[in-house]
């Protein structure tokens, strides 16, 4: 979990969130996030799952073990995902 805390916090700035805002959406104390940013606590599987889903990124990207992000595409129409869908084909066929 080497890169947990700054990730934590960059996703929280990014997010302009403060320490406090974040530690009532996840249940805890804004002590308990200063904590996880300084890397000198580490969460518990259940707070790594509520943070994934606010944040919108895998549980890997917030551990630093996985460098990229994932996209929310839950609130998207079926005419927004195929194009979506299209142009991730575009873009990999560009790659080959």
């Amino acid at each position: 979990m080497v890169d947990f805390g700054s990730n934590l916090k960059e996703l929280r700035l990014k997010h302009k969130m403060t320490q406090k805002e974040l530690a009532d959406k996840i249940g805890v104390t804004k002590s308990v996030v200063s904590y996880y940013e300084l890397q000198e606590r580490s969460p518990s599987p259940e707070i790594l799952i509520k943070l994934s889903r606010i944040f919108h990124v895998t549980k890997d990207y917030l551990l630093g073990i996985e460098h990229t992000h994932t996209i929310d595409i839950s609130n998207l129409s079926s005419e927004q995902l195929t194009v979506i869908e299209q142009l991730i084909k575009l873009f990999e066929s560009d790659d080959k």
